[in-house]
Formats: structure tokens, sequence, C-alpha cells
């Protein structure tokens, strides 16, 4: 198995792993605070990088059922939130293709 190889992003404010540092997206991506994760406060994003997509499967979730991934940092391979694939309600499909990244596994990094 070889390097892997990061990306890193340039913006306003960066957020990046908590474990490591690496770079995932920036407050020009962010699309709202007003989620929640399994740790508490999440955040939606319209782009995500540095990240390794797991199985899809369906979730009920507070606004209904949904197939996610969960993601994972590709340097240290913590699991940071989920990515969703497709929403069943008509009311969540502006979420498909989006991520939440928990707050509590990300910071802001330089």
């Amino acid at each position: 198995m070889g390097m892997t190889h990061l990306e890193f992003l340039y913006g306003t404010r960066i957020f990046g792993c908590k474990t490591c540092n690496a770079h995932f997206s920036t407050t020009e991506d962010m699309m709202s605070r007003a989620f929640n994760g399994q740790y508490g406060r999440a955040y939606l994003f319209a782009k995500v990088v540095n990240v390794r997509q797991g199985e899809p499967n369906d979730r009920p979730m507070t606004t209904g059922l949904h197939t996610v991934r969960d993601i994972f940092c590709i340097k240290c391979n913590t699991q940071v939130g989920w990515k969703y694939d497709k929403a069943y309600d008509e009311a969540q499909k502006y979420k498909e293709g989006k991520f939440i990244l928990e707050r509590e596994m990300i910071k802001t990094v330089d």
C-alpha cells in the first residue's frame, strides 16, 4: 500500500480532522449548521475531500429514511460523518450527494 495523497484546501475557514488535521472542507462549501449527528451538532457540506466512503445502508433518521454511507478520514481512518446517497422523502431530496461532518470529529485547521 502506497502513501495517501491529501488534497489541501484554501478558503476563509478550513475544517479538518480533529485527529490528524487532514483538510475536509471550507466555509464556502458549508450549506447548514442546523444538523445533528451521533455525537451532537453536525454541519451539512456540498463538497468534502480526503475521505473514504463506506458501503451504502438504509438508516432511519429524524427526517425519515435515507440511504447513507459513513465517511472516514483517508489519513487516520477516523469516522467523521456520512454522505447522503438517497432520501426517500421528497422534501429531503436536497441532501442527496451532500455530506455531514460531525462537529465533535472536526476542527478548524491552518
